[in-house]
């Protein structure tokens, strides 16, 4: 009896060493675009940004992590605000998103309106902010995978990146200029998104703001679109580093930062 119990052990331990690993989840397209400064209430004034609201997902109890500007990119690209307090541009490690894709051999892209590629991430003219280029400061300057903005439609079109970072300029992030402005820019920028392969293939779209315009809590729109998706609204309390976090699990790398302690937005991504 001894023996035939050693050898049905042995069979098990056997089995469970052939078996195949779990399989990991299919790397999603992601696409990002950050606006800037305005409550849900008055993005949601733009009649374009209310139609995805109506059609897709919205995390409704969604915050910005500080003020100003500069830190809460940080704080989406690395999980730290690495004690900025200000809209200065800082040389940081290289401990952010783009670097870790790289290592992970994750494609990936940073689209800047008005980047200007001759004048570089830092001098490029207004209405171009550098600090709303967040990779611009992890190792004092911009990775090849900083782009201007007027490359985007070729890559939608042919090989898109598995992640792909918007940035509009200081005006059609409504940043100086009306949301209405950055609302129809908005309906021509998602517009090319939802029509490429790549977003109708299970790629999923974010948007959000940088901050409010310090009159509320901080509060801001996040809006989650995917194809197939159906309305939904969430009031769990997520921030910037839970969308941080989401991006890192669809592409299948680690987190970063605070990231590590968010939880991702998961009752938004699934169908």
């Amino acid at each position: 009896m001894r023996l035939w119990g050693a050898l049905l052990l042995l069979a098990t331990l056997a089995a469970a060493c052939t078996q195949s690993p779990a399989a990991q989840p299919t790397p999603r397209h992601v696409f990002v675009i950050v606006m800037e400064n305005h409550t849900p209430e008055q993005a949601l004034s733009g009649p374009f940004m209310a139609s995805l609201a109506a059609k897709y997902r919205t995390a409704d109890n969604y915050h910005a992590i500080t003020h100003p500007s500069v830190p809460n990119y940080l704080a989406i690209t690395s999980g730290s605000t690495w004690g900025v307090t200000d809209d200065s541009y800082h040389s940081l490690p290289k401990q952010d998103l783009g670097t870790q894709l790289t290592d992970a051999g994750v494609s990936w892209k940073a689209y800047m309106e008005g980047l200007d590629a001759a004048a570089g991430c830092i001098d490029s003219p207004v209405p171009y902010d550098p600090g709303h280029n967040p990779f611009a400061f992890y190792g004092g300057q911009c990775p090849p995978n900083v782009v201007p903005l007027t490359s985007l439609a070729g890559d939608l079109a042919g090989s898109t990146p598995m992640f792909t970072w918007i940035t509009p300029d200081q005006c059609h992030d409504t940043h100086n200029c009306d949301v209405s402005v950055g609302d129809q820019w908005l309906q021509g920028q998602v517009g090319q998104i939802m029509d490429s392969a790549a977003w109708k293939n299970d790629g999923v779209l974010f948007i959000t703001y940088d901050e409010d315009d310090y009159v509320e809590d901080n509060r801001v729109l996040m809006i989650v679109a995917s194809p197939g998706m159906s309305h939904k609204s969430s009031n769990r309390r997520y921030d910037h580093y839970s969308l941080l976090a989401t991006i890192e699990d669809l592409l299948g790398v680690g987190r970063l930062g605070e990231a590590k302690n968010a939880q991702a937005m998961t009752d938004l991504i699934q169908q």
